[in-house]
């Protein structure tokens, strides 16, 4: 039982504090779930982060349900887990937008979401910097092959995704091809 405790009040906050989207949610997920309460390893949050963006929905809710399951081995654990993350949302988003309708163009209004736009890009970075990890890339001294691979199937997605506007999801599984045949 306070395993599930845990696992609410972890997501719960994650959603109230988690601004700018699942992406902006991932550093504070992994904060949580690996290094605080060691629910999964490093390489098990790598493998949510790509099983999330590879399933429909938005990523942070994806973690959280694969999270809720991998903790407590129940679907209880994915239904508290995505519940919780999803809570707060709801009920700012319901209050907010009772009030911002109203006072969108209010000058206080509009220097709040002036210094949240930045913070936004911020966490986005950070989500970014989080995945830049041995488990992602490998190792360029222990293991010299994957790490040049897997930095130049990173630059090849980046490039095809940023400059060729190649569609994500046929870069996931051009990405996966890739990976199958490489390593």
């Amino acid at each position: 039982m306070l395993l599930y405790l845990q696992l609410f009040y972890t997501f719960f906050k994650i959603g109230l504090f988690g601004f700018g989207g699942g992406y902006a949610m991932l550093s504070m997920i992994q904060g949580e779930v690996v290094t605080r309460y060691g629910w999964l390893t490093p390489q098990e949050f790598t493998d949510i982060v790509a099983i999330s963006q590879m399933t429909p929905g938005p990523i942070g809710i994806n973690s959280a349900t694969y999270v809720g399951f991998t903790a407590t081995g129940s679907v209880w654990g994915s239904v508290i887990a995505t519940f919780a993350v999803v809570l707060p949302s709801f009920i700012l988003m319901l209050t907010i937008s009772s009030f911002f309708l109203k006072y969108q163009k209010h000058p206080a209004v509009e220097a709040i979401f002036s210094g949240l736009r930045p913070a936004v890009v911020g966490l986005l970075a950070s989500a970014a910097l989080v995945l830049m990890t041995v488990e992602n890339f490998g190792s360029p001294t222990d293991d010299t092959y994957t790490f040049v691979v897997s930095c130049a199937i990173f630059l090849v997605a980046f490039v095809a995704t940023r400059k060729y506007k190649v569609n994500p999801i046929l870069m996931i599984v051009l990405c996966g091809v890739a990976g199958l045949l490489l390593y």
